[in-house]
């Protein structure tokens, strides 16, 4: 079981489970109320579908040639999990693996959708399907600079509204706008770990937006998502219930981000740095997530 889990690769499982959580925190700020059963099956869905999408893109990126020509990954961030090429696990073993994850995530979103609706639905194909074509089927998206707008809206805006809606019934502008900086951090960790594989990527036809930008201009995109997210807080300060500190750690949280695009512009020529600044936009996403769940939750306790 240990190599079934380690495939999925975990490290990135805060990706998936943080926007749950601040989803159904802004839920509870809005309705006063928390189930705890809905939060946890919601949570099982979502990782589910995170880790079946993750086991499913290196399927995908072992048939196109991607994984087996990368010789500059950066263990455990970017390159896949390499079990197919040490042969760990075999290519179908893998498929099965990521099929079964996200039949698990279908029969918790069924069950979602028996207590709540058919709205549940809605989520859940969109998951689903995002989690496919992501690394599968005709199109790919990962393969033709599509990746991080599918998975800003799969592990940011779906999640953190669907939890959201599960909790309070009720979706708004509000609520919208809470999900961008997650949908933002999560987009930029995908962008920073394409820098490594730019070479691999292109070899194999595999035209990400870090392939298509090149080192400086993923690392100006890099820094504007990060100002996007740092923006939108300060939106929330002023237009949502948040309170008006909620824009405090997304700027300083830029520090770090802007940090991180110089290392981009060189890219896999300094290794180390490049590290660091992967490790520095996991920890972005992971800081800013849980201070804007602080910030639903105080107002849920002691108003703004």
């Amino acid at each position: 079981m240990k190599r079934y889990f380690h495939a999925t690769r975990p490290k990135f499982f805060p990706a998936s489970l943080l926007p749950v959580l601040a989803g159904s925190a802004w839920g509870f700020m809005v309705s006063g109320q928390f189930d705890a059963a809905i939060f946890g099956i919601a949570l099982v869905a979502t990782l589910c579908v995170h880790a079946g999408a993750n086991v499913l893109n290196d399927v995908g990126d072992d048939a196109g040639g991607t994984d087996r020509q990368n010789e500059d990954r950066i263990y455990p961030y970017t390159g896949g999990s390499r079990f197919i090429q040490a042969g760990i696990l075999s290519a179908s073993g893998m498929a099965r693996l990521g099929i079964t994850l996200l039949s698990i995530a279908t029969v918790a979103g069924f069950w979602l959708f028996l207590v709540k609706g058919p709205m549940v639905l809605w989520f859940g194909i969109a998951g689903v399907l995002l989690a496919t074509l992501y690394s599968l089927g005709p199109v790919r998206l990962s393969a033709v600079g599509l990746g991080e707008i599918s998975v800003g809206v799969a592990f940011g805006i779906l999640p953190v509204v669907g939890s959201a809606w599960l909790q309070s019934g009720t979706i708004d502008v509000g609520l919208v706008m809470f999900a961008l900086p997650i949908s933002a951090w999560v987009a930029a960790i995908l962008l920073i770990n394409e820098v490594p594989d730019i070479v691999p990527d292109e070899a194999t036809g595999k035209r990400t937006l870090a392939v298509r930008l090149g080192n400086k201009g993923t690392a100006v995109l890099y820094a504007l998502i990060h100002a996007f997210a740092a923006a939108i807080a300060v939106w929330l300060a002023l237009a949502s219930p948040l309170p008006v500190v909620t824009p405090v750690v997304p700027f300083l949280l830029l520090l770090l981000a802007f940090k991180a695009s110089q290392a981009i512009r060189l890219g896999i020529n300094d290794r180390p740095a490049m590290t660091k600044a992967i490790e520095s936009t996991l920890a972005i996403h992971t800081i800013g997530s849980i201070w804007l769940v602080g910030c639903a939750l105080f107002v849920a306790f002691w108003g703004s």
